[in-house]
């Protein structure tokens, strides 16, 4: 299987591609700068500068079975990681932007995170505490850990908004998922799509304005990889989605927070099919 990380403008709906591997690499990041992308792959943690154009392994000291769950912090210092080497679960961690020992934040697990707070005191996150995987939240430090949400059937990929007052994410009821939003304080839960795809991962853009999604067709479960998707756009305030691309991919297409910092395009990756 070919890895392709590609870029797409949501003005033009043109692919600009980044990189092309035979590694099987997932869930693209945007540094703040907008010089590169972090991408996972095998366990391991990499940086792809556009310039280069080229992988660069980032030091995760002990951390080396990192799932897919991964993040940058908004002033662009710290990363986020999703990583079981110690906690036979996923645990999260954070560590130096350009490498370093992790430090532990979650006492309980699994935990994987999915989101930074805009002011990078607090994360979002999915973890099963009581049977099934909800969302929460916690402090740096591992403090004060919150779930936000109790009757889903599952839940995953929660978001922040911009103006740190939401918390996106996706979440099944019945056999249905759908993407929903949340106040940071628990409150007003709100549906925000009702439609037959099985859809995941929302992604509020940098200004306010979108949400990036990836929709399956009806009746898939989970979120496997290998599947045909789309890669759906919505207005931030709910209303209609249109495609903007449709891709084969799936698990690992567009996992974690991808949008560039201009809010103009947002990076992720598709898979081809080799002999």
């Amino acid at each position: 299987m070919k890895s392709i990380v590609a870029t797409l403008d949501i003005r033009t709906g043109k692919e600009h591609v980044v990189l092309e591997s035979d590694r099987n690499l997932e869930a693209p990041n945007w540094t703040p700068d907008g010089k590169a992308l972090l991408v996972n792959g095998d366990g391991s943690l990499f940086r792809l500068d556009f310039s280069s154009r080229a992988l660069s392994r980032i030091d995760k000291g002990f951390a080396d079975r990192l799932n897919n769950d991964h993040g940058i912090s908004p002033d662009g210092g710290m990363l986020a990681i999703s990583d079981s080497s110690r906690t036979g679960q996923s645990c999260i961690y954070v560590l130096p932007i350009a490498g370093g020992e992790p430090r532990r934040v979650t006492q309980s697990v699994p935990s994987y995170w999915h989101g930074w707070a805009p002011d990078g005191e607090t994360i979002a996150y999915v973890a099963r505490r009581s049977g099934t995987f909800q969302v929460h939240t916690c402090a740096l430090d591992g403090s004060g850990e919150t779930a936000l949400t109790r009757e889903f059937d599952h839940c995953d990929g929660p978001d922040y908004t911009p103006d740190g007052k939401w918390i996106w994410f996706n979440g099944e009821r019945d056999g249905a998922v759908q993407l929903w939003r949340i106040h940071t304080d628990g409150k007003m839960l709100q549906k925000m799509t009702d439609d037959e795809c099985v859809n995941w991962f929302p992604h509020p853009s940098p200004d306010g304005s979108w949400i990036v999604y990836l929709a399956y067709e009806a009746g898939t479960r989970g979120h496997p990889g290998e599947r045909d998707v789309e890669l759906r756009l919505m207005p931030a305030a709910g209303g209609q989605s249109q495609t903007l691309i449709r891709l084969f991919g799936g698990q690992g297409t567009i996992n974690v927070p991808s949008w560039s910092p201009d809010a103009m395009q947002f990076a992720y990756v598709r898979y081809e099919k080799t002999d």
